[in-house]
């Protein structure tokens, strides 16, 4: 008996010390950057937080936590009128209401010019700042104690499967072209491609248009819909990057496709997949639809 248990340890022993095969080795980096990619959600400023977006007119939008306000502040940090947002050819300014513990990129000021995307206006735990969509001016609201954040249920994925990540094809265009990606807003945004990139996936040749965010961006974007989409995936579709090309090939790894931030929240402008990147074929890799309420 002892002998036998000699042996169990042993054998034991030997498989926790048996190297990785390459694919295990994959399927670990995979389950690593899924984790990291769900934290990224989590953060303070992830877009679980996003507890509004209003769009304002022109001229005077009072701030406050009525429901009849132009952009409401959850009740939760505060109450009753906070200031007014001013919009007046294209500029954002804000008068606070004394009193009211409003702050200005973390100051207490009584009027401030408010740039896009720049500076912020706090109140506990909530933060707001411009945005400017399609010539449109917004407000985005984001609150850290938001419901959607604090009772996240976490991603679904697709178990890894490494025939999807494949080896593309990167055929560039003489000049990057703009090309016109929609989004939920009903308009489109302007982006650049340098190119597009094919594949082979089972028996079915593929492409997919290839998305510069940036001029200089270090990565391509590409957005596409597929026979999940709807079913088993987010119907939107999903987003995913890969390096700059080397010698006209890119690595597509579908195992780490993830869904846009739409898929989370009503509060996000998420661009949409360009009519040819709307796939034929199911993509049963990535990130799946999150579960039904």
């Amino acid at each position: 008996m002892r002998r036998t248990g000699l042996i169990l340890l042993m054998l034991f022993a030997a498989r926790i010390a048996w190297p990785q095969t390459p694919e295990d080795t994959y399927k670990v980096n995979i389950a690593r950057w899924r984790v990291a990619h769900e934290q990224l959600l989590k953060m303070d400023d992830g877009w679980l937080t996003l507890a509004g977006l209003y769009w304002l007119r022109e001229g005077a939008n009072r701030l406050g936590t009525a429901s009849d306000d132009a952009v409401v502040v959850p009740s939760a940090a505060a109450s009753g009128e906070l200031g007014v947002l001013t919009v007046r050819n294209g500029q954002v300014t804000v008068a606070i209401t004394p009193g009211s513990h409003v702050l200005v990129n973390g100051a207490l000021v009584s009027t401030a010019t408010l740039e896009p995307e720049d500076d912020t206006l706090t109140i506990g735990s909530v933060s707001m700042t411009i945005i400017s969509r399609d010539d449109q001016l917004g407000v985005r609201v984001r609150d850290t104690q938001s419901a959607a954040r604090l009772h996240f249920p976490g991603e679904r994925w697709f178990p890894v499967d490494p025939a999807y990540r494949v080896v593309a094809t990167f055929v560039p265009y003489s000049q990057p072209k703009p090309i016109d990606v929609p989004n939920v807003l009903g308009g489109s945004y302007a982006m650049q491609s340098p190119g597009y990139v094919t594949f082979t996936l089972g028996d079915q040749a593929i492409r997919l248009d290839a998305i510069l965010e940036q001029p200089n961006a270090r990565q391509l974007f590409y957005l596409f819909t597929d026979a999940t989409s709807g079913h088993a995936t987010y119907p939107a579709g999903r987003f995913l990057y890969s390096d700059l090309p080397r010698r006209r090939r890119v690595v597509l790894d579908f195992n780490r496709a993830f869904n846009p931030p739409c898929a989370f929240t009503p509060y996000a402008t998420c661009p949409l997949p360009p009519p040819g990147d709307r796939l034929s074929i199911p993509i049963d890799a990535g990130e799946q639809a999150l579960p039904t309420p």
